[in-house]
């Protein structure tokens, strides 16, 4: 979001809640200083931060009593966050959507490898989006799970409807990992993924995939609905998404599962 955008979304939260929420703030985009102070400045009590070093603005927002969670894809980067100063990090697998690490450790390997090393709360993430998935995470070491992919298919979400019905009609194998000479991105196969496959077999510089790449590729796709020139970022799990249903449906369904599924295998 640009920073105005950002502001109005965080005085219409605070309008529709007294609880405490959270703002993911990717550092690899501009306006980052500007995005930051706003964050302070309407008094926002968690960040979520990824896609950069988490020692640049730790510090700074905790001392204006900020909860700081910072992503990461691995375990080095884990260590370096612990580090940082953070409060917990979120462990993503290859398998999520949008922006990824470069090394495609699955999440059921990186959870478990970053739980021995580090001492602060873990949070998993890539490829979970129902009870049985969340409980897995819970048994692999995850203190707590991050969900977005099936958030995506929700009612709620700013989404443009014909994102959404492209990724409940995704099957397995439909997403894939590309742009890693840029920041890698999972995203789902469509005419624009088609453009980035032709320039490869060109053997492409930086440069040139940038220059295809444009500006607000994303947003064109994911919020304006253009599934021939947008990009479509959604993770593995969309071949398990099915329906478009209110959020809370979401969480209740995915929570009724995960107390069915950790009885049934206490009695196991």
């Amino acid at each position: 979001m640009y920073p105005e955008v950002l502001k109005e979304h965080i005085l219409k939260c605070q309008a529709a809640t007294n609880k405490p929420f959270g703002v993911n703030v990717p550092m690899l985009y501009p306006n980052l200083a500007e995005i930051i102070q706003i964050i302070i400045d309407h008094k926002v009590k968690i960040v979520f931060t990824s896609a950069g070093n988490p020692a640049t603005y730790t510090a700074h927002l905790k001392a204006h009593g900020i909860t700081v969670v910072h992503v990461v894809s691995s375990v080095k980067f884990a260590l370096k966050s612990e580090a940082a100063g953070v409060d917990a990090v979120v462990a993503e697998g290859f398998e999520a959507g949008g922006h990824n690490g470069r090394d495609e450790t699955t999440t059921f390997t990186l959870i478990p490898m970053v739980k021995e090393q580090i001492k602060i709360p873990l949070i998993a993430a890539g490829g979970i989006a129902t009870g049985r998935g969340m409980l897995a995470a819970f048994a692999l070491g995850a203190d707590g799970v991050q969900i977005g992919s099936r958030f995506v298919a929700s009612e709620e979400a700013s989404s443009h409807v014909n994102f959404k019905q492209k990724v409940v009609e995704a099957k397995e194998g439909d997403t894939v990992l590309t742009l890693k000479e840029l920041a890698p991105v999972r995203l789902l196969k469509n005419p624009f993924y088609d453009k980035i496959q032709a320039l490869y077999r060109q053997h492409p510089t930086p440069e040139e995939l940038k220059a295809l790449l444009g500006r607000a590729r994303a947003k064109k796709g994911m919020f304006e609905g253009d599934l021939i020139e947008g990009e479509l970022e959604i993770g593995q799990i969309a071949g398990l998404i099915h329906d478009i249903k209110p959020a809370a449906q979401i969480l209740n369904d995915i929570y009724a599962e995960y107390l069915e599924v950790k009885k049934m295998m206490c009695h196991a």
